[in-house]
């Protein structure tokens, strides 16, 4: 499986990224060896969730997330 996620990081602040592996990448994000953007922002916590079957699939909808804006962003958290 392949993921689409958003966590909150420690100032507050929204990270989208994908994974084939949930646990360990938010792991990874927790332990500073993330993405650069979440080294300086940990503790972050997992807060929206997407499943998918291909890699392709789960980057489309991360691209996707990315252009949305804050308010947008927090609504689809709020649905989850």
């Amino acid at each position: 499986m392949n993921y689409t996620y958003i966590v909150e990081c420690s100032d507050g602040s929204l990270y989208c990224g994908w994974t084939n592996n949930i646990e360990k990448r938010i792991l990874a994000h927790n332990e500073g060896r993330g993405a650069k953007y979440t080294r300086g922002r940990a503790p972050v916590k997992l807060v929206h969730l997407e499943q998918f079957e291909t890699k392709e699939e789960a980057m489309s909808r991360e691209f996707h997330i990315k252009r949305m804006s804050r308010e947008e962003k927090l609504q689809l958290v709020k649905s989850s």
